[in-house]
């Protein structure tokens, strides 16, 4: 145990400025995302469109999971590059906030409402900055889920992510929150933001 804590702290210094970097792109993200949602909660004023998966889904409530299985998604994703891969902790913080900033620009330029018959719940308060009523494209609980995949691809745990993306796409379906579009565009714009994120951040902080 002291032997691990001695490279756990070994890893915070030789990357503090990395992950200073990081946590700041993170604020900066978290900021732009909040004022994105505000902003197209209030604009959100055209009807809910049909969609063909959708029409053909029934309506189930299952909120445990929407609420609680994305909270998870969040933790084991923190706890995990936290603890035990610490040295890639400034690279999951950026990708992370990259993603939010593309999701933030995405849902600013599409006002549509939710879908017809959605199950709109009432998120805990501290998803406040991350999750909104009408924050439609694309699906954050499907690219979370999967960005963590195409984090710890490589891991054993990338199998828990990539079962928990697929876990996200059936709950946001099933309960009409998002239209397919969404959750479809979600997995492919996740890996273009991980791809330009492996690009930028290669060059920014010696990823």
């Amino acid at each position: 145990m002291g032997e691990r804590m001695r490279e756990w702290k070994f890893e915070i210094r030789n990357n503090k400025k990395a992950i200073i970097f990081s946590l700041i792109f993170l604020a900066i993200a978290l900021i732009l995302n909040n004022f994105a949602g505000e902003y197209v909660d209030e604009k959100a004023k055209v009807s809910a469109v049909s969609d063909l998966i959708l029409d053909h889904l029934p309506v189930i409530n299952l909120s445990f999971i929407f609420i609680w299985g994305y909270t998870l998604v969040i933790a084991i994703g923190l706890f995990y590059v936290l603890f035990f891969n610490v040295k890639d902790l400034h690279k999951a913080i950026s990708q992370f906030s990259l993603l939010v900033l593309i999701r933030s620009f995405f849902i600013s330029l599409t006002h549509l409402s939710a879908p017809v018959n959605a199950i709109i719940i009432k998120m805990p308060h501290i998803y406040n900055v991350l999750v909104f009523h009408n924050d439609q494209f694309f699906s954050g609980h499907v690219a979370i889920a999967f960005l963590g995949f195409l984090l710890f691809r490589k891991e054993k745990i990338g199998i828990f992510f990539l079962i928990a993306t697929f876990v996200m796409a059936l709950t946001v379906l099933l309960m009409h929150v998002h239209y397919s579009i969404d959750v479809f565009a979600a997995v492919f714009i996740t890996y273009g933001s991980f791809k330009i994120g492996e690009y930028m951040f290669k060059r920014i902080n010696s990823y």
